[in-house]
């Protein structure tokens, strides 16, 4: 299992979310980011989802 940072911003900069989690494959890193920020309403605001190693698996501008 590999630790994944999803992290999501205002236009402004501030930080709306920024929280780890865990999961076995970066499709799932994907789903369970994805759900999170639709959870919140953050599916619209600039979002990123990184592997520990730092490869981006989630984006949005």
């Amino acid at each position: 299992m590999s630790t994944y940072t999803l992290t999501a911003f205002e236009k402004t900069g501030e930080k709306l979310i920024d929280e780890s989690f865990e999961a076995v494959s970066e499709t799932e890193a994907k789903t369970i980011g994805t759900k999170k920020l639709e959870e919140l309403s953050y599916l619209e605001k600039t979002h990123r989802c990184v592997s520990s190693s730092g490869k981006l698996v989630l984006f949005h501008r």
